[in-house]
């Protein structure tokens, strides 16, 4: 593509750095440097490639633009305000309201505003995915691009290319440190991603100081050991080769690419002596004049817009996503009347709902005293909703043969690129993460972005390794599903470096984020029951790795109570109970043995299974004083993990047998006893809760 380079194009350019220097210092805060030098970078893109519908930003084969360097947003915000992105659909009360408005730019950073600190998904339309911290962006992009193969391979028909969509990804100096960036970028190359293109800003600065304080590696044979097509470019304001690399990444057809484009932080601003102050901090007031002068704009116009601006983007940006926008729908529309069975599978992906046969195939396990692990049971259950739902997908970081996470319609291969050693296809629905656990999560979180089912696997104590991409995906709402297994100290031999203590209570307290945790296996039922009707809200599924009990549910409380979150599984035969047993997991058996032990004395007890408690918490108050009565203050938790929380439920004087250390190497039963989690234990706790209410209330009486 050749394209000539003429003054609405440097007008265009030089209105985008303007406009993000005034919202930076209108708002005493935020990064300039960025978005000025890579000003050029982001408006050959949008202008001569990206394919985006602004009257619709959710058209589902737009081109997908991620803003890694989420610290550039002013960049990013003035695009979507000059490309005039719509809110998405129009209502009622305002059908032109736009993604970006004046007022928002005008408010950067501020109470309300859509130009927030850093892009926030589902709050500014045309912010594909959160953004923030360095190298999250760039590999949640890798998902994007895994789903775009796998949504091409699946759906398109010849003469029907319904997914033939790219995905750019702008990352930073930064993004290129983190090593999230490292693990994603390794994989791309592995799945040989030619849909994927990342433009580094190479300015060669970060908060302290200069890039080679810490950062001296050749990046370009970094990405080309990867398996990556590498383009440089010496200079960020050279549209002509900018042009020419966008293009070598659309021609390339084997391999991702990296456009690294040396830019200069703080473009156009001749007198400044230190460079890490436009980086992250505003300009200041004689600076923004200066650099104004520099560009050849107005030095006392603060957000202005020149004639001519808005309409040269709609020229070529508009219109050239309006036309493939219209195209497409003209072709979907003839999809459907051909293939309607796969269309109506696309409708629900888009619309993220499931068919409704899809709890066909889902059985009810027999009481059974030896019962089996809750992952192992676990994956019989993914794999009947798997043949139902064919795009629920996923994987583990190198462990599916452990956490049963893999889809036996998907064997041999998985999704693995089709000219691989394997004999792979972009249609399989097992992946290999390999050992990337921060990468995985974060493609997890990409691939639900574009409307797919994932989940991801490890070991709950490997969850630290992925936390910050578990972190955004509580804060976007994405339905993604964590598998994680080995859920307790007793998984045994492999000791303390392997046991989870913190991690239950760490998850608990992220916002978002519903954490189960079954007890047998036909609460692993339920539990997928309720993981796969949400889908605004990601999960951890919490999982054994040694067998537990499936209790007899003719005796016990149904396990359809977990879809409350908590419920009775054993109660007093007569009259109120006298202590309450609160638990989750494999630990659910042990109180039942617990429960059992007692009644043998004559000691009622209640026992209530807790495995999400966040489902408990949206109950009414009614059905939560039905479960936990606060007139019985008697209460003992029981639960493999750190106690801290539990509080909450048993109050401050009940008792919590829980960790208050990390494990130690043996076999699971030893540890288990070591630490003080056997029936009779509880049966001692439970009797001196009894007896420690019933002197308080003496003492209460006399008081």
């Amino acid at each position: 593509m050749v394209m000539n380079t003429d003054e609405s194009d440097w007008k265009c350019i030089d209105t985008l750095r303007t406009l993000s220097i005034d919202m930076v210092q209108r708002a005493h805060s935020g990064h300039p440097g960025t978005p000025l030098g890579a000003a050029p970078t982001a408006y050959c893109l949008w202008q001569r490639f990206l394919r985006y519908d602004p009257f619709d930003p959710d058209w589902p084969n737009r081109d997908r633009f991620v803003l890694s360097a989420g610290h550039a947003c002013p960049l990013l915000y003035s695009l979507l305000y000059l490309c005039q992105i719509k809110a998405g659909a129009p209502t009622s009360i305002n059908k032109e309201r736009r993604a970006v408005e004046m007022e928002d730019l005008l408010n950067f950073r501020q109470m309300g505003s859509r130009c927030t600190g850093h892009p926030e998904y589902g709050w500014t339309a045309g912010v594909e995915t959160t953004t923030g911290p360095l190298g999250q962006g760039a590999a949640t992009s890798v998902g994007m691009a895994i789903a775009q193969r796998w949504l091409a391979e699946t759906y398109n028909r010849p003469s029907y290319d319904l997914f033939d969509h790219n995905i750019y990804a702008l990352c930073s100096d930064g993004d290129m440190m983190e090593g999230i960036a490292s693990e994603a970028a390794s994989l791309a190359g592995h799945l040989k991603l030619s849909n994927l293109c990342w433009v580094y800003d190479s300015n060669h600065i970060t908060i302290e100081g200069s890039t080679a304080l810490a950062f001296t590696e050749d990046v370009a044979l970094r990405f080309a050991a990867y398996g990556w097509n590498v383009k440089e470019l010496r200079d960020a304001n050279d549209l002509g080769k900018l042009t020419e690399a966008y293009q070598a990444f659309l021609d390339t057809q084997d391999r991702p690419t990296l456009i690294i484009v040396q830019s200069h932080i703080g473009y156009g601003s001749p007198n400044r002596q230190d460079t890490r102050e436009a980086h992250g901090e505003p300009l200041g007031a004689d600076e923004v004049r200066l650099t104004k002068q520099f560009l050849g704009c107005d030095p006392d116009a603060a957000f202005n817009i020149p004639d001519g601006v808005k309409e040269h983007f709609a020229a070529q940006f508009g219109q050239r996503g309006k036309q493939a926008h219209a195209g497409w729908m003209q072709m979907f529309t003839d999809y459907k009347a051909r293939y309607p069975d796969l269309a109506g599978q696309i409708e629900h992906i888009l619309q993220r709902k499931v068919p409704q046969d899809w709890q066909t195939g889902l059985a009810v396990f027999p009481a059974d005293a030896k019962g089996l692990s809750t992952r192992d049971s676990s994956g019989k259950v993914l794999n009947a909703i798997a043949a139902r739902i064919p795009w629920l997908m996923g994987g583990a970081a190198d462990l599916s043969p452990s956490t049963k996470t893999d889809l036996e319609s998907s064997r041999p291969n998985g999704f693995q690129h089709p000219g691989g050693a394997q004999g792979g296809t972009y249609r399989g629905r097992n992946l290999h993460f390999g050992l990337r656990e921060h990468a995985m999560c974060a493609v997890g979180n990409g691939m639900s972005l574009s409307g797919l089912r994932p989940y991801v696997s490890s070991f709950l104590i490997f969850t630290d390794y992925g936390r910050a991409a578990l972190r955004l995906g509580a804060m976007m709402r994405l339905p993604v599903i964590g598998i994680w297994t080995h859920d307790s100290i007793g998984l045994g031999e492999d000791g303390p470096t392997h046991q989870p203590i913190e991690q239950l209570a760490s998850f608990r307290a992220m916002p978002g984020m519903l954490v189960m945790r079954p007890g047998d296996a036909n609460e692993v039922v339920q539990a997928w029951k309720v993981i796969m009707q949400l889908n605004d809200a990601p999960f951890c599924l919490v999982l054994s790795r040694q067998a537990t009990p499936t209790l007899d549910r003719s005796k016990y409380g149904g396990a359809e109570g977990l879809a409350q979150g908590a419920y009775i599984v054993a109660d007093a035969d007569r009259g109120e109970p006298e202590v309450i047993l609160l638990t989750s997991g494999t630990e659910l058996a042990l109180c039942i043995e617990a429960y059992e032990l007692l009644a043998a004395q004559g000691v009622k007890a209640r026992v209530v299974s807790m495995p999400c408690w966040e489902l408990f918490e949206t109950q009414s108050r009614s059905y939560r004083d039905s479960v936990l009565p606060p007139r019985i203050r008697a209460r003992v938790a029981v639960e493999q993990a750190s106690a801290f929380g539990w509080e909450r439920y048993t109050g401050i004087e009940g008792s919590i047998l829980g960790m208050q250390s990390f494990g130690v190497s043996a076999p699971g039963k030893s540890v288990e006893r070591h630490f003080g989690f056997e029936p009779q234990h509880i049966v001692q706790t439970a009797k001196e809760q009894i007896e420690h209410q019933r002197l308080n209330s003496q003492l209460d009486k006399g008081a």
